[in-house]
């Protein structure tokens, strides 16, 4: 199996479509969550190689999430996501320790391969 990921999207249309799209391209996912709290401790408790996390969440933004998951000991690779585009938010993305940002229509294996390995 490829990576292990945790995939953070309060949308479960959303949050299936990515599950199928990743599972078809060899990553295993380890589990999902709805909004940032549930993304902190699941991140936690699964231990995952990568958090694909949506920068817009019901309780606490992406941002602030991905700054808190990279902050533990075995922090995971985190990518956030958006249907907004990512100029829309400039500098938070590198200042919330997230390795990049992807749109929505872009995401692929392929695309996440790309920052796993560069």
């Amino acid at each position: 199996m490829g990576a292990k990921v945790l995939i953070v999207d309060d949308h479960a249309t959303f949050r299936a479509s990515a599950r199928l799209l990743l599972e078809s391209e060899g990553f295993e996912v380890v589990g999902e969550a709805v909004d940032g709290a549930a993304a902190v401790e699941k991140s936690a408790e699964l231990a995952p190689d990568l958090v694909l996390l949506d920068v817009q969440l019901p309780d606490i933004d992406g941002f602030e999430v991905a700054r808190r998951v990279t902050r533990a000991e075995r922090a995971p690779m985190v990518l956030l996501i958006s249907s907004r585009d990512g100029s829309d938010f400039g500098p938070l993305v590198t200042g919330s320790g997230a390795r990049g940002f992807i749109p929505k229509d872009e995401l692929s294996g392929e695309v996440i391969r790309g920052f796993i390995d560069g």
